[in-house]
């Protein structure tokens, strides 16, 4: 009894701590991590795979297909009212998510991996960010001396921004 309940502990002890996260870099400016729940997959699409609509708010890029399905590309800082992507890419970094039934791809500067982060680790952004980003936040973490902004990915779906379209 007293091996199996060290090698549960051994056990345990072995088990990474915390949630993952998608690690990416929203703008030159600003890293951010989302929930892996509600991540489908991170690719690098050209931009020709993403079609332009006429009369769209300035954040959707268009609308893209991927694995057989066509949904909305976001300029996630466009979204967030942070400095918007690069005109000049060549190439889209795409997170694509799924909330409920709602898929969205969102077009970020760079994808940079996953990380795990506790519950506890997250810390209000009140005060340490814009306003205007609030609503699409968990929160903000500190990690290897950089602010990470904990984004949620339901918030970002249901954004009254993008239910119209």
């Amino acid at each position: 009894m007293n091996n199996s309940s060290s090698a549960l502990s051994t056990l345990q002890a072995q088990q990474p701590v915390g949630d993952s996260y998608l690690k990416f870099q929203i703008n030159p400016y600003t890293s951010a991590v989302m929930s892996m729940k509600y991540t489908q997959e991170a690719v690098v699409l050209p931009l020709h795979a993403v079609t332009a609509m006429p009369n769209m708010p300035a954040c959707i890029l268009g609308l893209m297909n991927w694995r057989s399905r066509i949904f909305w590309a976001v300029d996630l800082p466009g979204m967030l009212s942070l400095q918007p992507l690069n005109p000049s890419v060549r190439d889209y970094n795409v997170i694509v998510i799924r909330v409920e039934s709602i898929l969205l791809g969102l077009v970020v500067q760079a994808i940079k991996g996953v990380t795990r982060l506790t519950l506890e680790s997250i810390q209000s952004p009140m005060g340490q960010v814009a306003s205007g980003l609030v609503p699409y936040l968990r929160g903000c973490v500190l990690q290897d001396n950089e602010i990470l902004l904990v984004l949620d990915a339901q918030a970002i779906a249901r954004s009254s921004m993008l239910r119209n379209h």
